[in-house]
């Protein structure tokens, strides 16, 4: 045992003892207390040794109690087959007061019990927040440790996304960046990963088939990829995407062209495992429209399109369904349209942030010199009609990553208050996409493979951050 190992275990008074396989838990009490907020921050802002230390005790302590990074491939493929339906999957993308955003998840679940929530972070979240997929686990298991939460933690790689300019120059160095990324993630306990090649689809082509070529065979390439590194006992949940957020709507004629390439191209590149749901475009963009006065604009959400694209993942191809991305900013109205129509997922992000940024709780001048530091290092992305406020909406999320030990180190009153605010909003959505006991359907259909940390060994060589892709 290293002495910052040691160190850490004496903070908990010997009530936690590390054994062979693991630790050995005498009052679990201590789990929910602030000796927990201290081991998170150790694991984030601790030297090298300490954050080491701390990141495997983390996941050491999750593994005794059942808090786990797993998959929740064998979920879909269940609802795929009609064993499960009703409720969609929330993946929410915490960018912002990591712990604390996390926590509040996590009391939000706890009162619902519900256990079909994913948390995620995308390739471009990772390099301005800050947060690389080591720290992520290890924050993600804390704060479900802290808040007395025992299921399964469902960690994901959002938008492990393929940038088409540095495609278009050197592909095989850009998928080999997106490959790094995903080795990252999968060694530190990502077990379910959002590919998208969606970039790659070219609609200069007149059949479908050539639009959807580049897409479908990028990511039957690094289904097989994550095959060959997934922990013994794990298949990740791998998801794909047909239309870029933002973009043109997708059809079902345009998945099964996509499905149809993919699952030729994996079978012949040796078969195995393939995705378990779909992404699509219906309507949506990534933190909404903003307005020169700071409001969203309106979305023409394409319901009846998702419906059907649903609808055929499932019954065409045995998928969980369709996944809707850009969902956060909707209106409080249109959440319960998605398990009505039987969306297997939404992506929630911009909203969360929102609510930190804009809570009256915030300090002021913490908020001042965010904005402020947006004025200097991001006024290149200024358009030159821009409001303040459309500027600052569409920036301030660059600022997460250099404010972040002060966003942490927040008053306990203000994080609070912000953590009551966000758990509200939580269990509002939660409500809306029906996850309530949901627990239970992980219970029946998730088997979860108890594994020693750095199953995969060491994280190694980090990709390149890439912060134009995804969110």
């Amino acid at each position: 045992m290293n002495e910052a190992m040691q160190e850490l275990l004496a903070r908990f008074g010997g009530a936690i003892s590390l054994t062979d396989g693991g630790v050995e838990i005498s009052d679990s009490a201590v789990l929910e207390g602030p000796r927990m907020d201290a081991l998170a921050w150790a694991a984030v802002f601790g030297d090298a040794a300490q954050r080491e230390a701390a990141r495997e005790l983390i996941w050491s302590l999750g593994q005794a109690v059942g808090v786990r990074p797993a998959s929740i491939h064998d979920l879909y493929l269940a609802r795929g087959r009609g064993e499960c339906a009703g409720f969609t999957v929330p993946a929410i993308n915490v960018r912002m007061m990591a712990f604390d955003t996390a926590r509040a998840v996590f009391r939000a679940a706890k009162a619902r019990h519900a256990g079909a929530i994913l948390l995620e972070i995308a390739r471009s979240e990772i390099a301005y927040t800050d947060q690389r997929p080591d720290e992520y686990v290890a924050v993600m298991l804390a704060a479900a440790l802290r808040e007395g939460y025992r299921q399964p933690v469902f960690i994901q790689g959002d938008h492990c996304q393929v940038n088409a300019k540095k495609y278009a120059v050197d592909p095989e160095a850009e998928v080999g960046e997106v490959k790094k990324l995903i080795a990252e993630e999968v060694a530190a306990g990502f077990y379910n990963i959002d590919i998208d090649t969606s970039t790659l689809v070219d609609l200069a082509f007149d059949s479908l088939d050539e639009q959807q070529r580049a897409n479908y065979e990028r990511a039957a390439e690094i289904t097989r990829f994550i095959r060959d590194r997934e922990p013994a006992g794990v298949t990740v949940s791998v998801g794909a995407e047909i239309g870029e957020v933002g973009h043109k709507n997708s059809t079902v004629e345009e998945l099964h062209a996509f499905m149809q390439g993919y699952n030729r191209t994996l079978a012949a590149s040796g078969g195995g495992a393939g995705i378990s749901k779909i992404s699509v475009q219906t309507g949506t963009s990534h933190g909404g429209v903003v307005l020169p006065d700071g409001s969203i604009a309106a979305v023409n959400l394409d319901l009846e399109a998702l419906e059907a694209l649903s609808a055929s993942a499932r019954d065409d191809y045995g998928l969980g369904g369709a996944v809707q991305h850009g969902a956060s900013t909707l209106p409080s109205d249109a959440f319960g349209n998605f398990p009505r129509v039987e969306t297997a997922e939404i992506h929630l992000a911009t909203n969360f942030q929102n609510i930190i940024f804009d809570h009256p709780a915030l300090p002021g001048e913490l908020r001042d010199r965010m904005y402020r530091w947006l004025d200097e290092q991001a006024s290149g992305e200024r358009g030159g009609s821009d409001s303040d406020e459309q500027f600052y909406y569409k920036t301030r999320k660059k600022a997460i990553g250099p404010f972040k030990r002060e966003l942490w180190g927040m008053d306990a009153d203000v994080r609070a208050a912000i953590g009551a605010e966000l758990e509200r909003t939580f269990g509002f959505l939660f409500d809306q996409l029906k996850v309530a006991d949901t627990a239970e359907l992980i219970a029946r259909h998730v088997m979860v493979t108890p594994l020693q940390y750095r199953a995969m060994g060491a994280v190694g060589t980090r990709a390149e951050d890439d912060p134009d892709a995804g969110e």
